[in-house]
């Protein structure tokens, strides 16, 4: 059976249907849980399905399974490559290399992920930062542990089974996974530049992953009115990650790159580390932390606010609903009903603040002069 199932994600690979060999490839895998080969083409069908934390933690359990497998390391190399981990590609492509000597493509993606890094490694002088701005790093004990929506990746059709929550330090992030009376043994932790695997095997059950890429910054330079996107460089060192498997949880230690503020989990395009300058910049901006300024007097200024709306002049339109505003807002209940009602039946045509006379009748529309009221049949 698994073999029918394998040549049918095969064909359906080859005619471009990427999402349906995925499904057939994750049967056949329920079928020949350890086969590398079955793991190692499903990395291949979702890096085409664009699926690319999947297929590296697809290419990692390949490896797992059989270390000589070539096409694992090619296929997360450049499942890796289109995740901007260049380190992490490098790595499994020499390492993949010298088990297929007559593959010429590892060399020229080996290449490529050279110039990436040299790239991301290029510092030019880190413009000014303001005098105002202290560098007091928030003391672990004022963080407080923040629950992180769940956007889990996962291989089988089921829900994710454990809730995860993570809370930092300057130095360091702390990924909690509440799975409870787990082996060590059947708890798998991949650290990349930018990506975290998880995977814990359950018997009986289908494998939970959890394969967030980490968060990603941009630095944004107000004077000049660019932005540089830092989303590929590397947020966490994995030599120095660590996890622990406890009774009751999976802790998860991530040492980051840079001592800056996490804004989320996991990589969004809308995170924005923000930070001053009118020089060039290449690489990472100098972290912001929180200024000594006094605060602002928000009710003050709402005050102020306030009264200037009270005391603006309005004409036209403006005048008119801002007439029928004030009408509604101070008015009793049943004067609210009469306009809603009124309004509403009316096509927006008759508004009206007497509820005895439109409470127990519909209200007509009235066309302006020189224009006619017209029903419209759907």
């Amino acid at each position: 059976m698994a073999s029918d199932l394998e040549q049918r994600a095969k064909e359906a690979f080859m005619d471009d249907h990427f999402e349906l060999a995925v499904d057939l490839y994750t049967q056949a895998i329920a079928l020949n849980p350890q086969s590398a080969e079955l793991y190692s083409d499903r990395a291949q069908a979702n890096i085409k399905a664009g699926n690319l934390t999947e297929a590296v933690a697809d290419a990692n359990k390949a490896i797992e399974f059989d270390p000589s497998l070539y096409k694992a390391y090619f296929r997360k190399g450049i499942a890796c490559i289109k995740l901007e981990e260049y380190q992490t590609a490098k790595a499994a492509l020499e390492t993949g290399a010298p088990l297929a000597p007559q593959e010429t493509r590892f060399a020229s993606l080996i290449k490529e992920c050279d110039e990436k890094i040299a790239e991301e490694t290029i510092v030019l002088p880190t413009p000014p930062v303001e005098k105002d701005i202290t560098e007091n790093v928030i003391p672990e004990k004022d963080v407080e542990p923040v629950s992180q929506p769940s956007n889990q990746v996962t291989v089988a059709t089921v829900k994710p089974k454990y809730r995860h929550e993570f809370y930092q330090k300057p130095e360091e992030v702390v990924v909690t996974i509440f799975a409870k009376g787990i082996p060590a043994k059947d708890v798998h932790v991949d650290f990349g530049e930018q990506i975290l695997s998880v995977s814990i095997d359950v018997a009986g059950e289908d494998t939970y992953h959890f394969q967030p890429r980490l968060f990603g910054k941009k630095a944004y330079i107000f004077e000049r009115k660019i932005t540089v996107s830092f989303g590929g460089c590397k947020q966490i060192i994995p030599e120095k990650c660590r996890f622990d498997v406890l009774s009751t949880k999976v802790e998860i230690r991530l040492a980051k790159a840079e001592p800056i503020q996490w804004a989320s989990l996991e990589f969004s395009k809308d995170s924005l580390v923000p930070f001053r300058g009118s020089g060039p910049v290449v690489g990472a901006p100098r972290p912001s932390y929180p200024s000594s300024k006094p605060k602002r007097d928000w009710d003050k200024l709402e005050a102020q606010v306030k009264k200037e709306e009270k005391e603006e002049k309005l004409d036209g339109d403006a005048a008119l609903n801002k007439f029928f505003q004030d009408i509604y807002k101070d008015a009793d209940e049943d004067t609210r009903r009469a306009m809603r009602k009124s309004f509403v039946e009316s096509n927006g045509t008759v508004l009206s603040t007497n509820w005895k006379e439109v409470g127990n009748k519909k209200v007509e529309g009235s066309a302006p002069d020189g224009m006619e009221m017209k029903k419209w049949e759907f």
